[in-house]
């Protein structure tokens, strides 16, 4: 397995992932990733196994505290300096679940923030997915005020 950063070739693998990763309401349609690779490819990496990709992790830098829903549609409000890195989702396909690819991808994640200098990372999830980033240092902030595809998100956040 590996790790890199997405490029627009992946364009139509990250979509094809995404859907079987989010329902409908919930997943960011192929436009998008297109801004945030554009935009962002420095905090978008993709994770093959024989060159199939089988997951990703994308976000940006920024220096608001919290994650909000403006930032999933607009990927340009990213900030280079920013203290902190936002991820906007971690996307395993289900066969590859349960094998350390998320947790790799996760791992990628922290280790650029760190070495970037961020005050630390933050992301927001479902109220299942509370103790698997817990694994990693999050700290669960309560209820988000997101309200992405019509659902109660949790934010989360590793501080430095």
């Amino acid at each position: 397995m590996e790790i890199r950063n997405a490029t627009l070739r992946d364009l139509n693998a990250i979509a094809e992932v995404e859907a079987e990763c989010f329902p409908l309401l919930e997943a960011a349609p192929e436009a998008e990733f297109v801004r945030r690779i554009k935009w962002n490819q420095k905090h978008f990496w993709v994770l093959t196994d024989h060159r199939k990709i089988v997951g990703f992790i994308n976000g940006f830098a920024t220096d608001a505290r919290d994650l909000t829903d403006e930032m999933y549609d607009h990927a340009e409000m990213g900030d280079e300096s920013g203290a902190w890195q936002m991820i906007f989702g971690l996307d395993v396909i289900p066969s590859c679940r349960r094998q350390g690819c998320g947790a790799m991808l996760m791992e990628k994640m922290i280790e650029d923030a760190r070495d970037a200098g961020r005050r630390g990372v933050v992301l927001t999830c479902k109220e299942p997915l509370i103790h698997y980033y817990g694994k990693f240092g999050f700290q669960n902030e309560g209820v988000s005020p997101s309200v992405h595809g019509g659902v109660t998100w949790y934010q989360m956040r590793l501080t430095f």
